[in-house]
């Protein structure tokens, strides 16, 4: 009865874009919803870094072609963009498609979404009732109704604290002004906060490999930048991943590059370092990992990953992980201390459907706290959830993304605690991690 109503999109990024040109190729009206000023504001945040995925794996085939019908000419598909050029030559034109851009509201910052008329509690006739998303734009405060929701917000306005319990360290909220959360642009706009300083980056994931990459940069011609690094794990084969064996070619360069950069001295690794508190030491900071360790920094940069904002959704039905606050079917194919390969199955609405009827997390939302997601998968996540909103389960349970592959899994190495080690070739299957099991028996077995 509601289908005459919208289907309210969250997030004007790559994935709620994506979400707009499948519900429009199927006919459907989309709304979309943009807290920032544009199109891809969050990735202006990050717009100097280029990425490990080309191309051909950034842009949505849909939304392609909707680009294509306006005059569009896509990028070379073997092109690596950083993320300013993933917004100019992908982002803005296709939020400006006379299709799209009839339907896109900036500034319109999600508060709330619920039931028309209907709490957490109320049961009656729920699922018949549309959806009710409030927003906050520079007019004051908005309601609307729509027949299905996909918030596609993602998780940049939530960065993780540094401190190891899941909270901010001792210190860290005073420590405030010198620290970063995120990639800045180290050679770029916020070079002179970096240039001769000893700094400190937290974290295991990509985006501390492309800090540690421009601050090793900095220190060829500056000598006085010392670069630190601090991992909670002590073994970093896994973290610096499947190198030459890696199917995204530029990710696993880049794990090489961080390799060779440790072994030289340029950077100093800091190994099971679980931080706890920030402290102010004549002028600097001592930064305490337990254990009696302690660095003594200038500058810090928090690349701890996100965390998503569930606020706005207390008066849904949603269903959670415990840990990695995705949806429960999909957290032990995401989960990093679950599943046995780095790579990720595609999945779509059958993972990510919640009790709430027609309302789904897509993007690297849907990832909760877990990291590695590629713009890929959240592609095929929208195409597969748009067909079940327009109730076609066939091609909503159909598989239509093969991802590459990390060529690294957990199992290689002897200090995740697994009973059996697999073989070297464990990535290398058609479908190595399909098994998306919790028991942990099952961990060697899954790629092997």
């Amino acid at each position: 009865m509601n289908k005459h109503l919208p289907v309210i999109i969250i997030g004007a990024g790559p994935v709620g874009l994506a979400a707009a040109a499948h519900l429009i190729d199927r006919r459907i009206q989309p709304l979309i919803l943009e807290a920032g000023a544009c199109a891809g504001s969050g990735i202006t945040r990050w717009s100097g870094v280029r990425m490990f995925s080309p191309w051909h794996y950034s842009i949505d085939s849909v939304a392609a072609r909707l680009l294509s019908d306006s005059g569009w000419i896509a990028p070379p598909a073997d092109g690596f963009p950083t993320g300013a050029e993933l917004i100019e030559g992908y982002l803005r034109p296709l939020a400006a498609t006379p299709q799209i851009a009839a339907t896109l509201r900036c500034g319109a910052k999600v508060t709330a979404v619920t039931r028309a008329g209907r709490d957490l509690m109320s049961d009656a006739a729920r699922e018949q009732q549309p959806f009710l998303v409030r927003y906050l734009d520079q007019d004051g405060e908005h309601e609307l109704l729509a027949r299905a929701v996909i918030d596609a917000s993602g998780t940049i306005e939530q960065p993780n604290p540094l401190g190891a319990s899941g909270i901010a360290a001792l210190g860290e909220a005073a420590a405030a002004e010198r620290i970063h959360y995120g990639i800045p642009d180290v050679l770029g706009a916020d070079r002179d906060r970096y240039v001769g300083q000893r700094v400190l980056v937290v974290g295991s994931g990509h985006s501390a490999f492309n800090v540690l990459n421009d601050l090793a940069e900095i220190s060829r011609t500056h000598p006085a930048t010392e670069v630190h690094w601090a991992t909670r794990r002590k073994d970093l084969r896994r973290v610096l991943g499947g190198g030459e064996h890696d199917q995204l070619i530029e990710r696993g360069k880049l794990g090489i590059r961080i390799g060779a950069l440790l072994n030289a001295g340029i950077v100093k690794h800091h190994a099971g370092f679980r931080l706890q508190r920030i402290r102010p030491v004549d002028g600097a900071l001592a930064v305490d990992g337990g254990n009696a360790q302690s660095v003594l920094v200038d500058q810090i940069i928090g690349c701890t990953g996100y965390r998503p904002q569930l606020a706005p959704l207390a008066e849904l039905r949603i269903a959670l992980d415990p840990s990695t606050q995705s949806t429960p079917a999909l957290a032990p194919l995401i989960d990093p201390n679950l599943h046995s390969c780095g790579s990720v199955r595609p999945h779509g609405a059958e993972e990510l459907k919640h009790p709430e009827k027609d309302f789904y997390i897509v993007g690297m939302k849907s990832y909760g706290r877990a990291p590695t997601f590629l713009l890929a998968t959240g592609y095929e996540q929208v195409r597969s959830v748009v067909a079940a909103i327009d109730g076609d389960w066939e091609a909503a349970r159909r598989v239509e993304l093969k991802l590459p592959e990390t060529g690294v899994c957990i199992t290689q190495f002897g200090d995740e605690g697994l009973a059996h080690p697999a073989n070297d070739s464990c990535c290398t299957g058609t479908d190595p991690c399909a098994c998306g099991t919790r028991t942990p028996s099952n961990k060697a077995s899954c790629c092997g």
